[in-house]
């Protein structure tokens, strides 16, 4: 039997070594690349709903929604707060699904509305989360940010419905009909165009 000598030994050793010391700096110290996180999505059409809306004037909203459940004492155990930044498109206009359409050949005549009211026809809108915080037996629930989530679109739909949106958009659906009635009349036709009130808009000459 052949025994090694010392120095075999250590050269072994040493090797051992010089293999396990890389085997932990490549396990700890290497950085791995991230991975990227699953996504899953399931996008079903529930329902086709036929529209026929007029969109005269958008407006652009920038809100900032402060929410607080609780304040007084101990608010480090049981407060909840949240403050989100909401940015909306409001888009305002007329539905014309019911409007009615009446063309008088002999007269060469055409006959649109009654027209509704302006009316706000979509609010599209992204939250954006600064600042959410909890105390230490209070969290929020995926119904808690829903509500907020429906609150700030609340307040921005507030707004709007107290801006000038609504005249402003009365003013530029005026335009577009003298621009319907301009082409009209080329055509050696009339177009007259009546409000809810039963009154006829303004011929242009």
């Amino acid at each position: 039997m052949i025994i090694p000598s010392r120095s075999w030994l250590y050269l072994l050793v040493l090797v051992l070594a010089f293999l396990v010391g890389g085997w932990a700096a490549y396990r700890f110290f290497v950085p791995k690349p991230a991975e990227k996180p699953q996504e899953e999505a399931t996008v079903l059409l529930e329902k086709v709903r036929e529209v026929l809306k007029l969109t005269t004037i958008e407006g652009e909203f920038s809100e900032v929604y402060s929410y607080n459940e609780y304040s007084g004492s101990f608010s480090w155990l049981w407060d909840k707060k949240a403050l989100i930044r909401v940015q909306a498109t409001v888009a305002v206009g007329y539905d014309l699904s019911n409007v009615q359409m009446e063309a008088d050949s002999a007269a060469r005549v055409l006959r649109i509305g009654p027209l509704p009211k302006p009316q706000i026809l979509s609010v599209d809108h992204t939250v954006d989360y600064y600042d959410v915080s909890t105390g230490l037996f209070q969290s929020f629930s995926p119904q808690d940010l829903t509500w907020i989530n429906q609150q700030g679109k609340k307040k921005i739909l507030e707004k709007a419905q107290e801006s000038d949106l609504l005249q402003k958009a009365e003013e530029q659906s005026n335009k577009m009909f003298d621009l319907i009635r301009f082409i009209t009349e080329a055509a050696g036709w009339q177009v007259v165009i009546l409000r809810q009130s039963g009154s006829a808009l303004p011929m242009s000459r």
